[in-house]
């Protein structure tokens, strides 16, 4: 008995570990409380988990509203220059269409059920465009 408390003990210990030790990116309902930093913005930690709670159901692999697919940073960047300008976010139709420019799409389209991108997310994605729109 006390070598089954003591292995349970062990895998205990060793789950939680490796859970809390592998979590390098966000998911979920996480992301919206996240703050992106104002610089060294990673598109695997902070814009692709944006992309996935917020976008990709609609602009997902199997699903491509207006040609649009945010499920990887080669899908984003096969849309440049014309979605996303490197080095130039006031100049990409991505930031546009999240900050709602009049005479572009509003993403999330207005009346729908999906929630807005906020202010930090936003900046984040600019910051990210004006780094370079880096693969980091």
């Amino acid at each position: 008995m006390k070598n089954r408390f003591f292995a349970l003990i062990i895998f205990v210990v060793i789950s939680a570990a490796f859970y809390f030790g592998c979590k390098d990116t966000i998911t979920g309902t996480q992301v919206d409380s996240v703050v992106i930093p104002s610089s060294n913005v990673s598109y695997s930690k902070y814009i692709q988990p944006v992309f996935n709670v917020h976008c990709t159901d609609c602009h997902g692999g199997s699903t491509t509203e207006d040609g649009i697919v945010l499920v990887s940073w080669g899908t984003v960047m096969s849309m440049s220059p014309i979605y996303i300008s490197p080095g130039h976010a006031s100049n990409s139709r991505l930031v546009w269409d999240v900050q709602g420019k009049p005479g572009y799409d509003p993403m999330p389209p207005l009346g729908s059920s999906y929630k807005s991108l906020n202010s930090n997310q936003v900046n984040g994605i600019m910051t990210w465009i004006n780094e370079g729109a880096k693969n980091n």
